[in-house]
């Protein structure tokens, strides 16, 4: 048998009850840049892939998921450290990646987003002509 030995645990449960307090829920990420794709990893075990949405609105990515409880309704639950419920975050994108190319997998509890850079904003070398029509001044 499992026992409650955290007084202020308890306290927390108790004032979510009544005063319906929740903490926003925690959606951890990873960041970087590789080559001309930026990579945003997502920490988002026991997800149900069917829960999680993503959509862009002017460079606004927003990325939303749900986590049920797993115990059956009416169950006495015991202990409930793992976060329910909605789980939101928004990330702001720059002009320079482009947002109609965005590839998204999840795997083993990670959402994982591929944003490629756009190809006017990748760099570029710029050929430089002789200047033979050019006048050369003279000392």
């Amino acid at each position: 048998m499992l026992m409650r030995t955290d007084p202020f645990r308890e306290f927390d449960r108790l004032a979510q009850q009544v005063f319906g307090a929740t903490r926003p829920a925690a959606m951890p990420m990873d960041a970087y840049r590789s080559g001309d794709d930026f990579i945003v990893h997502f920490d988002l075990p026991g997800i149900d892939p069917e829960t999680i949405e993503l959509d862009v609105e002017r460079n606004v990515l927003n990325v939303r998921a749900e986590r049920r409880s797993p115990a059956p309704e009416g169950a006495e639950m015991i202990v409930a450290e793992r976060p329910t419920g909605t789980f939101t975050r928004q990330l702001f994108l720059g002009e320079t990646l482009d947002t109609d190319r965005i590839d998204a997998s999840y795997e083993a509890g990670v959402l994982t987003l591929r944003i490629p850079v756009a190809e006017q904003a990748k760099p570029r070398r710029i050929q430089i002509t002789g200047g033979e029509g050019r006048k050369q001044l003279s000392s």
